[in-house]
């Protein structure tokens, strides 16, 4: 039986036609990064295999110990974007500063932020990991691009987008006009059209996902929004199963997919999050708002936040608006009625 099968550069090309004064320039850095993520997903798939899993000895800016596929993922990001002549400037989040694009090579218009592995501590642990990326049209003249160009608000984003590399390698972005998804066939080498026009259930599963191994250094707003979930606290609530793998971008692809709430609060020790804001929390907010859901900080829309350094944190709440608007009014103190 004859079937319609999209790759993902099909579709991109497809939705460029859309726009008659496209450049061709965002078509060239997806397609860029995809030809990234097939290197990863190369290497990751074989990690168990080849001596490329462990330490490096070397910590990043962060203070975390560099795994050698954090090494080398960044460096396949960074080598396969740097020459295109569409970016005038690069942030990781493996890098302090930013990354200019090599004299011998030609800037344009557009700037890319990434989390070049994200969950790498799950490695050899053999869990889903994923690269996470945004672009943003760049907002000063010249050839390099500056930190200005960088932090620039979520809601600033032409795209977003992450490859997960699991039991199979799932490649979702954006531009601004719906989510899409598509499953690498390694057999041929292509990203396949296998999620179109993603949108968070609604009503989605009753599922919250948290650490709740750190329960007891939260706010007392967060602990009862919890124990709500639970069914736990003597206000109401439960019948939520609580999922939680511990990869950013595992645990929210499974929030798109099934509805729910993913929550990665303040605490004691991280009064300002953990979560990277320009790296993690901005491109899979732009993604969540897409697909139909809302993400806040606890109580400010991610995307209207104004960055203020490279490496910023943020507390992170996503998912079905009903749940983040739940965890906004607890957090808030105005208690925990809802609308089902």
């Amino acid at each position: 039986m004859d079937r319609y099968v999209v790759t993902l550069g099909r579709f991109i090309l497809e939705q460029e036609r859309e726009h008659p004064g496209a450049t061709g320039a965002l078509t060239n850095l997806l397609y860029d990064l995809t030809q990234a993520a097939k290197l990863i997903h190369r290497e990751v798939s074989k990690a168990g295999l080849v001596d490329i899993l462990g330490k490096t000895g070397k910590g990043n800016v962060h203070g975390e110990e560099v795994q050698k596929l954090d090494e080398y993922a960044h460096e396949v990001v960074f080598n396969a974007m740097d020459h295109g002549g569409n970016l005038c400037v690069m942030a990781s989040e493996e890098e302090e500063g930013l990354l200019q694009i090599p004299e011998q090579f030609p800037t344009g218009d557009y700037v890319l932020l990434f989390d070049p592995l994200d969950g790498s501590s799950n490695i050899d642990a053999n869990i889903s990991i994923g690269t996470i990326f945004s672009i943003h049209k760049r907002c000063t003249e010249g050839r390099d691009g500056s930190l200005e160009d960088c932090l620039q608000p979520g809601h600033r984003q032409v795209a977003a987008g992450y490859v997960m590399y699991g039991s199979s390698t799932v490649l979702v972005y954006t531009t601004g006009s719906g989510v899409h998804g598509f499953t690498l066939d390694p057999s041929i080498g292509e990203f396949l059209l296998s999620h179109p026009e993603i949108r968070i259930p609604e009503p989605g599963k009753r599922i919250y996902s948290v650490n709740e191994g750190n329960f007891s250094t939260w706010s007392t707003g967060q602990q009862q929004l919890v124990e709500w979930f639970r069914g736990t606290g003597g206000n109401g609530g439960g019948g939520f199963s609580h999922r939680y793998v511990g990869s950013l971008v595992a645990d929210f692809h499974r929030t798109l997919l099934y509805g729910g709430l993913f929550l990665y609060p303040a605490d004691n020790r991280n009064p300002d999050g953990k979560l990277r804001l320009l790296y993690e929390a901005s491109p899979l907010a732009l993604i969540c708002e897409q697909a139909g859901g809302r993400a806040i900080d606890g109580s400010r829309e991610i995307l209207a936040i104004e960055p203020e350094s490279l490496h910023q944190r943020t507390p992170l709440y996503m998912g079905n608006r009903e749940w983040v608007d739940l965890a906004e009014r607890t957090l808030a103190g105005e208690g925990m009625a809802v609308g089902r």
